[in-house]
């Protein structure tokens, strides 16, 4: 006889997003606690403020690097680790949430391997793009350009298939219209800074390096121009 087990109704997460989330959200939980008392004494309600001067990514500081000629390693890891510092706890949750469901997708759909390209490899290139076209004085933090280049890989993913069905390619494009649009219109009222540069940047990153990840993808994306 042979135990029948029914499928999880939910598919689990893969493990590399799990551990990019709690990377994210467990900073913002000591954060919180910390603000409030709960741990860390009175030193801790400054953590959030000594974590971004740690970790953050300075324009300024990578133009004295070029400047200067020196790669100190403590800065040339602020191009990784500004990802997991955010200023406030929306910021963090919305990063965290959008992780969540795109890294799933692209996980599925492309292997942990390619989650781990495009997070990292858009919050690169989307703080050396910003550093070498801005020239803002603002630390560039929080999960965003990491979260577009995942974005970038989901756009690549829904072209592919929407090619293959034969629809119209260009609803792949519609989460980042949407998501760059609300940004314009949040601009209109708020003062919102140039990190949307380095989030469309990223989201570049990720479309084009996901050819590279999937099966057949360049080839594809070479027919497609063949028939523009």
């Amino acid at each position: 006889m042979h135990d029948h087990q029914d499928p999880s109704p939910v598919n689990p997460l893969p493990l590399v997003v799990v551990i990019l989330f709690l990377a994210i959200a467990l900073p913002e939980a000591a954060f919180g606690l910390g603000a409030r008392g709960l741990i860390g004494g009175t030193e801790a309600v400054g953590w959030r403020l000594a974590s971004v001067q740690a970790y953050a990514f300075s324009g300024d500081i990578f133009d004295w690097m070029v400047t200067n000629g020196r790669w100190l390693p403590e800065h040339l890891l602020r191009f990784l680790t500004y990802s997991f510092v955010h200023t406030s706890f929306t910021s963090a949750l919305f990063a965290g949430v959008l992780l969540l469901a795109l890294g799933k997708l692209v996980g599925e759909t492309m292997g942990q391997v390619a989650v781990l390209v495009l997070f990292f490899g858009g919050a690169v290139f989307g703080a050396l793009v910003y550093a070498l076209l801005l020239n803002d004085p603002t630390w560039l933090v929080g999960g965003f350009p990491a979260v577009y280049g995942l974005i970038g890989g989901y756009s690549f993913v829904m072209w592919q298939s929407l090619a293959a069905r034969g629809e119209e390619q260009l609803r792949a494009f519609s989460l980042i219209a949407i998501l760059m649009g609300l940004q314009l219109i949040w601009g209109i009222f708020f003062d919102v800074g140039n990190g949307w540069v380095a989030d469309l940047a990223a989201f570049f990153f990720g479309f084009g390096a996901s050819a590279t990840l999937v099966p057949g993808g360049i080839a594809r994306v070479l027919a497609a121009l063949r028939r523009d």
